[in-house]
C-alpha cells in the first residue's frame, strides 16, 4: 500500500499534538492540585463532587445561622439577667415598705426608688440589638414593644411571634422571646394569689396561700371570702364562694370568723388576722387570673405607698397590697427565670449542633478530597511518561521527514 508523504506529515503532526495535549493536561492537574479539571475527565466523579459541594455550602449556611442565633440569644440572656436583678431589687423594696415602723415620708422614699426600678424595667423591656431591632417585640421588631398610654399605664404593642432560624437540616430554633411571654405572663405552675377588695374598711390581713391538696375538685377555681354578720346573733362570719361558677356558688355554710384561724378551701390553706367588717372581701385566684402584668403590679405598689396612712384599716390595706405584690413579683421572677433557662437550653443546643456541623463539614471535605484531589505520585509518573511519549513522537517525526529521495539525486 502506498502512503503519501503528506499523510505521513499529517499523522506525525497529529501524534505530536495529541501527546502535547496530554502533557499539558497533566501539567494543569499538577498546577491546580485537582484530578478533575472538567466534567469530561470523570462524569460520575464530577457529579458526585458537585452534590457534595452543594451540601457543604448548605452546611456552611447553617453554621452562619447558628452564629446569628447564638448572638441573639446571648444578647437576650444578658438582658434577662438585668431584668432578674431589677425584679429582685423591687422585691427587696416591697419587703422594706412592709416594715410597720417606717413613716409616710419613708414610704414615699421607697416609692421613689420603686419608680426608678420601674423605669429601668421598662427600659430593659424595650432593649434592642444595636441595629434598631427590638428584642422583645415579636415580629414587630422595628418599633418599641412597650409604651405608656395617657393614663401612664404600660401597653404592649408587639405580638406573640418568635423569630425562627433554620439552624440545621431539620431544626428551626427560636432566636428570641416576645415581651408578652416575659413581662405579661406567669408559668402554669405559679401559685395562687390572694388579694383584698379595694373598698375593705376592716383590719383583716391574709397570710400566704399554700397548696394542701391539688386534687381537690375546686382546685384551679377562683374563690372569694365574703365577710358578714349572722342576722340572728350579730357574730362575724365568712362565706366561701366559688367565683368560677355562673352565678358564683356558695361553698358550704357560713363559718364563724376567728382571728388568726386557718381557712381551708379548694385544696388551699391560709389564715386571716385582724378584724374584718361586714362587706369586706378577699379573693384567692389562680396566678394566671390574678393579673400577670409586672408593670401594673409595680405601679399598684407605688400608688399605695404614696398614700398617707392614718388608721389601722389603712395599714391593713397596705399590708394586703404588699403581700399581693410580693406574691405576684415572685411569680413574675419565676417566669423570667424559666424563659432564661429556655434561652440557655437553646444556646446549649446550638453548641451541640455546631459540633455536629463541624464533623459534617470535615466529612464533606474528606469526600471532596477523595473525589477531586490529585494523586501527585501518579500524576508525576504520568507526566514523565507523557513527556517521554512526546519526545518519541518528535524524534520519530524527525526520522520520517528525513526519508527523502531527493537526497539520492
Amino acid at each position: 500500500m502506498r502512503i503519501a508523504s503528506s499523510t505521513l506529515y499529517q499523522l506525525g503532526l497529529a501524534s505530536m499534538n495529541s501527546q502535547q495535549g496530554s502533557l499539558l493536561h497533566v501539567q494543569q492537574q499538577l498546577g491546580t492540585g485537582r484530578r478533575i479539571l472538567s466534567p469530561s475527565d470523570d462524569p460520575v466523579g464530577a457529579t458526585r463532587a458537585l452534590v457534595v459541594a452543594q451540601s457543604s455550602a448548605v452546611n456552611d449556611q447553617y453554621a452562619t445561622s447558628r452564629k446569628q442565633a447564638n448572638s441573639n440569644l446571648a444578647m437576650e440572656d444578658s438582658t434577662l439577667k438585668s431584668v432578674t436583678t431589677a425584679i429582685q431589687n423591687i422585691q427587696t423594696l416591697v419587703v422594706q415598705a412592709g416594715d410597720g415602723t417606717i413613716s409616710d415620708a419613708d414610704r414615699a422614699s421607697v416609692a421613689s426608688q420603686l419608680e426608678a426600678n420601674y423605669n429601668q424595667l421598662l427600659g430593659l423591656a424595650n432593649s434592642d440589638d444595636g441595629n434598631g431591632n427590638f428584642l422583645f417585640a415579636g415580629f414587630q421588631s422595628q418599633s418599641p414593644p412597650f409604651s405608656k398610654d395617657n393614663a401612664g399605664a404600660v401597653q404592649y404593642s408587639g405580638d406573640s411571634g418568635q423569630q425562627l432560624l433554620q439552624v440545621d437540616v431539620a431544626r428551626q430554633l427560636a432566636t428570641g422571646d416576645n415581651g408578652r411571654d416575659i413581662f405579661l405572663s406567669v408559668q402554669n405552675t405559679a401559685t395562687y394569689v390572694a388579694s383584698a377588695k379595694s373598698g375593705n374598711t376592716g383590719t383583716g390581713t391574709y397570710s400566704a396561700v399554700t397548696v394542701s391538696d391539688p386534687t381537690n375538685a375546686l382546685y384551679g377555681h377562683s374563690i372569694s371570702i365574703n365577710f358578714g354578720t349572722d342576722p340572728a346573733t350579730g357574730v362575724l362570719q365568712y362565706q366561701l364562694k366559688d367565683e368560677s361558677a355562673v352565678p358564683p356558688a356558695a361553698i358550704g355554710a357560713p363559718v364563724t370568723y376567728t382571728d388568726g384561724a386557718g381557712i381551708q378551701v379548694a385544696g388551699l390553706s391560709l389564715s386571716v388576722k385582724g378584724t374584718p367588717v361586714a362587706g369586706d372581701r378577699m379573693d384567692l385566684q389562680p396566678a394566671q387570673l390574678a393579673g400577670t402584668d409586672i408593670f401594673s403590679n409595680v405601679k399598684d405598689v407605688i400608688n399605695a405607698l404614696k398614700k398617707p396612712l392614718s388608721t389601722d384599716a389603712d395599714h391593713a390595706a397596705l399590708a394586703n397590697v404588699l403581700a399581693t405584690a410580693n406574691r405576684k413579683m415572685s411569680n413574675s421572677l419565676d417566669n423570667v427565670s424559666t424563659v432564661q433557662t429556655s434561652v440557655g437550653a437553646r444556646m446549649q443546643e446550638l453548641d451541640a449542633l455546631d459540633t455536629i456541623g463541624s464533623n459534617r463539614s470535615l466529612n464533606y471535605s474528606q469526600t471532596l478530597s477523595g473525589l477531586q484531589d490529585l494523586d501527585y505520585y501518579s500524576a508525576i509518573t504520568e507526566y514523565y511518561q507523557r513527556q517521554t511519549s512526546l519526545q518519541a513522537a518528535q524524534q520519530s517525526f524527525m526520522q520520517i521527514q528525513g526519508m527523502n529521495l531527493f537526497k539520492f539525486l
